[in-house]
């Protein structure tokens, strides 16, 4: 078993996550970045009035003060009308990602706050207003060339372009947004999120003997929540610099309440160093938790089977991502993960979920809500009889049970014999 595709972890791989989760970051930074354009652009635009002055260039600097200020009403304006802007285009977005969460589910609202595009939106429209009212500061009420010490000519400039990118980012921005409330693209982003997962684990023989005793636990002091990612790269680190094995006790995604054990370590005594290893918030992320993609995909399907929404179709849809997920994990090493450092020595252990709780996870939930629902059945029987071909000979008794189950929930549910033929019937696309 190879660690193919594994790419090793980066010690400030959780922090660059963790920041993508939030909205702040970014804006901030344009905010840096803007002040610092705003200083050279205004260094540029005193050398080109000393410059022309230097030459005499009265006539010249006297024409470059005049459309300076005409520009100086459309920077004005930008000012005035941008923040407005942000608030409505924004206030718009809110409601539609709200939206969006109640008809498929609330874990939704995640791909929002880290999409890229929103981000950079946000991020440049706020930068043009700021920027905008920088450039105001620059503008001078003396109009004799030879007096003057600025005129704003390249930031007027740079301001007009910021519009222009503000409104081509406009544009992708709403177009984002939509896609956002459309089920294709979220059932879409969620499972290409989970397979970016499934590339940053190792993969290699698993199981925690060997270890040695058990020589002290770690525990948490925090406040309570989700264990959302560990540090792999520092505990590694840790482990190696004390020659002792560490063990991961909770699962990414397990709620954890303070005095709760978080780290057992395993030949010597417990590491130095230990702070901020181990991450803790208020909702899972897909950092480093493999389950959590398919447990939105299953939340948007049993939402879409409950009475008051009645969609068989989106549940047919997340019933796609789902066999494709363990089509690609079908017949990889899961469950316990071991972490290795530079000499190739296990140095973490982490336990995940392994193939019998990934398909639990994957099918147990819908299937007691398909009874009713034909198209969902056929396309929960298509999916298992896909994977039973693919699984290994050791892995083909979960799936063998759910369809068992499946059919003799159609059978206890449908009283009809042709009926239920119909709904025990094979389809990729449930009703085709």
């Amino acid at each position: 078993m190879s660690d193919r595709g594994f790419r090793r972890p980066r010690p400030l791989s959780p922090l660059r996550e963790h920041l993508r989760d939030t909205l702040w970051f970014a804006p901030t930074m344009g905010f840096v970045c803007v002040f610092v354009l705003w200083l050279a652009a205004s260094a540029v635009d005193e050398e080109i009035v000393a410059l022309l002055q230097r030459a005499e260039a009265y006539d010249e600097l006297g024409s470059l003060i005049s459309f300076v200020q005409d520009a100086k009403t459309i920077v004005t304006t930008i000012s005035s009308a941008m923040m407005t802007f942000i608030g409505v285009v924004f206030s718009i977005s809110l409601v539609a990602v709200q939206m969006a969460s109640g008809q498929l589910t609330p874990r939704v609202v995640r791909i929002f706050v880290r999409s890229r595009i929103s981000k950079v939106t946000l991020t440049v429209f706020l930068a043009t207003f700021l920027f905008s009212l920088l450039v105001l500061t620059s503008y001078e009420s003396e109009a004799d060339p030879r007096l003057v010490v600025s005129v704003p000519l390249l930031q007027s400039m740079l301001t007009l372009v910021l519009v222009g990118l503000s409104l081509l980012l406009f544009i992708a921005y709403v177009s984002s947004t939509l896609r956002l409330m459309q089920v294709g693209p979220v059932v879409d982003k969620i499972a290409r999120d989970s397979f970016q997962v499934l590339g940053r684990m190792p993969r290699g023989p698993g199981g925690a003997e060997g270890l040695g005793p058990e020589t002290g636990r770690v525990v948490y002091e925090g406040r309570a929540g989700v264990l959302r990612d560990v540090n792999t790269a520092r505990l590694v680190r840790a482990a190696r610099r004390q020659d002792v094995v560490l063990r991961v006790i909770p699962r990414i995604g397990d709620f954890v309440v303070p005095g709760t054990p978080v780290l057992a370590v395993h030949g010597g005594a417990v590491p130095s160093r230990l702070r901020y290893t181990v991450s803790v918030g208020v909702e899972r992320t897909l950092h480093q938790d493999l389950a959590f993609g398919l447990r939105q995909l299953v939340d948007i399907a049993l939402r879409a089977l409950s009475t008051s929404v009645n969609d068989p179709t989106t549940a047919v849809q997340c019933l796609d991502r789902i066999a494709q997920f363990l089509a690609a994990v079908v017949d990889l090493p899961l469950g316990t993960v071991h972490h290795r450092d530079r000499s190739g020595r296990v140095r973490l252990v982490q336990e995940g979920p392994d193939w019998e709780d990934l398909v639990d996870l994957a099918f147990e939930e819908i299937r007691w809500c398909v009874a009713g629902s034909p198209q969902v059945s056929r396309r929960l029987l298509a999916g298992l009889d896909d994977l039973l071909p693919l699984a290994p000979e050791e892995r083909k008794q979960p799936l063998v049970r759910h369809r068992a189950l499946l059919v003799q929930a159609v059978e206890r549910a449908v009283p009809v014999a042709a009926d239920r033929e119909f709904a025990l019937l094979p389809d990729r696309q449930g009703i085709g």
